[in-house]
């Protein structure tokens, strides 16, 4: 009788069955917004994974056309060295998508066995990484990005290093909450019956329940990532010129937005594009994963 209990809601935790997946296309689809967002996250990924090979080198310089507007020979113009501006922001959409997609996966990797563990342990676990949590907490996202950042030196590792930790404290909150709400269901209580261990019913039961949750938190934190990566780069604290990300390249804009507008105009476009696309994508996940949404 146990057995048949346990098994009964495998199938909806363990993996999304092609029913389940279509059924979740369907709703996805049928949101405008959402789909906007997935051809605009299609597209960004497009442009850091094929561009930089199909445009010109973003370190060669034309001396014969610096601060050049653009035309038919440079599409986005030149900065004041003559190098062009669409492989300088081909190039640095991989940079900057590279640094929030890494933050994120680093953050998810340790915030949500951390959470996990803090959720299901309540008595014991809890307590101590939740008061260290709202440590963290206290202080504005972008504020401990910076302290982290300065603390360990400039360069694309420590600023993937210092977001990760920014957002460490919210995956580990979001995760804690999930698992303090499933671990109350009647097919985890039938585990703990059964004799399950309590590895087994984390990662078999409570963890696969979660992982709709955890996916559309990861989909909404990239974008946060990649603003963070702007900042510290555009501060000094991130990437290092000459190597292009959008922050470096709005630092050096500064000086030319009478002359060349278009220096500042094309990295603020990509970073407000890409993370719109990735909230319009978070949202339209968060619809169609929800059962709720159904009608």
């Amino acid at each position: 009788m146990a057995d048949q209990t346990l098994s009964a809601p495998l199938p909806a935790l363990a993996g999304a069955p092609p029913g389940r997946a279509r059924q979740v296309w369907r709703r996805f689809r049928r949101r405008p917004a959402a789909m906007a967002g997935l051809i605009l996250v299609a597209g960004f990924l497009a442009l850091a994974v094929i561009g930089p090979f199909v445009t010109a080198d973003p370190a060669a310089q034309d001396y014969s056309a610096p601060l050049a507007p653009p035309s038919g020979g440079h599409l986005l113009g030149t900065d004041d060295l003559g190098r062009d501006m669409l492989a300088r922001v081909a190039y640095g959409a991989r940079v900057s998508l590279e640094a929030g997609v890494l933050s994120v996966l680093l953050a998810m990797v340790v915030g949500v066995p951390v959470g996990l563990v803090a959720g299901y342990y309540r008595r014991f676990v809890d307590p101590v990484v939740m008061r260290l949590v709202d440590v963290v907490l206290a202080f504005p996202f972008l504020i401990f990005a910076v302290g982290m950042a300065a603390i360990l030196g400039p360069s694309l590792r420590n600023v993937v290093i210092a977001l990760s930790v920014s957002q460490l404290p919210g995956i580990i909150r979001v995760t804690r909450g999930e698992v303090l709400a499933l671990r109350e269901l009647d097919y985890v209580a039938a585990a703990v019956a059964d004799g399950a261990g309590d590895g087994r019913i984390m990662f078999r039961y409570v963890l696969p329940g979660a992982t709709s949750t955890l996916i559309v938190q990861a989909t909404v934190g990239i974008p946060t990532a990649i603003i963070g990566e702007a900042t510290l780069s555009f501060l000094g604290l991130g990437v290092q010129p000459p190597t292009p990300s959008w922050g470096v390249l709005l630092t050096a804009a500064q000086q030319f937005l009478d002359q060349a507008p278009w220096l500042a105009i094309w990295p603020g476009v990509m970073i407000a594009l890409s993370t719109l696309g990735f909230n319009l994508l978070g949202d339209g996940l968060r619809d169609a994963l929800d059962p709720r949404s159904v009608r």
